[in-house]
């Protein structure tokens, strides 16, 4: 996620730890092995730093949040953490890995991150990660559209790519894709007010330039549209579409 858009570490910690609960089977597929030094881009909260340390690795977990990133230190003070864009970081030694669990569609300078990603990589390191692919949360970037305007879409803070698309940029920066995957995972989150604070957590640059009265207001017509489409016996479903990719470093 950019500088620009801070994160409530305290919030995403106790309401959505799903993002990195899904993540699991992405550090399995990264398979990592004893003593290989790994990049973790977007570590946030620094649970999924710790399963691939845990693995045996030599793990460096970087972020644009400096809220996030302390409460990854409060969460694993043993462990590396480094405040950085990933769409400027350098390294002076390579790495085996980069991987990345759930970020990458907040960057929207997708090119200038492959580069630094590709950049991280020694020859035949692998890149694994998994983001928002072409498609996700299409019900509810209607919905914000329907009560805001179509001009919100010029400030939407996100970028979802196609697997051509995504591909085609990372061979252009000599990642050879191995294996790519656009699927949908409906996500549930319970509680009645779990679609308004869904919002305010990762929507919330849709509001900004409103009075709190108005983004209330505002937010509620949003909650209101999505009803009918994403609420089931007391539970809200995201309508999250991923795009998960393997590539090696040429």
């Amino acid at each position: 996620m950019s500088a620009s858009s801070p994160w409530d570490a305290d919030r995403y910690e106790g309401k959505h730890s799903y993002v990195w609960q899904f993540g699991a089977s992405l550090v399995d597929l990264l398979a990592p092995q004893p003593g290989e030094r790994i990049l973790d881009v977007g570590c946030g909260t620094g649970h999924l730093t710790a399963e691939i340390v845990a693995r045996g690795a030599d793990v460096v977990g970087i972020d644009s949040s400096p809220d996030m990133l302390g409460q990854a230190r409060q969460n694993y003070p043993a462990l590396t953490f480094a405040l950085a864009d990933v769409t400027t970081v350098q390294f002076p030694e390579r790495f085996d890995a980069v991987f990345s669990n759930a970020v990458l569609h907040w960057v929207k300078d997708a090119e200038g991150a492959v580069s630094s990603m590709a950049a991280a990589l020694r020859p035949g390191g692998r890149f694994v990660a998994e983001f928002g692919g072409k498609g996700n949360i299409a019900v509810i970037r209607t919905a914000l559209r329907q009560v805001l305007g179509d001009a919100v879409d010029e400030g939407c803070p996100w970028t979802f790519p196609s697997i051509g698309d995504y591909s085609s940029l990372l061979e252009k920066h000599g990642l050879e894709v191995r294996e790519a995957w656009l699927f949908d995972r409906p996500t549930p989150v319970e509680g009645e007010n779990a679609m308004e604070d869904w919002l305010q957590m990762f929507a919330r640059s849709y509001f900004e330039g409103l009075s709190p009265a108005a983004v209330k207001q505002k937010m509620a017509e949003v909650v209101a549209r999505l009803h009918p489409a994403l609420y089931r016996n007391g539970v809200w479903t995201l309508d999250y579409r991923r795009l998960r990719v393997a590539a090696i470093r040429r």
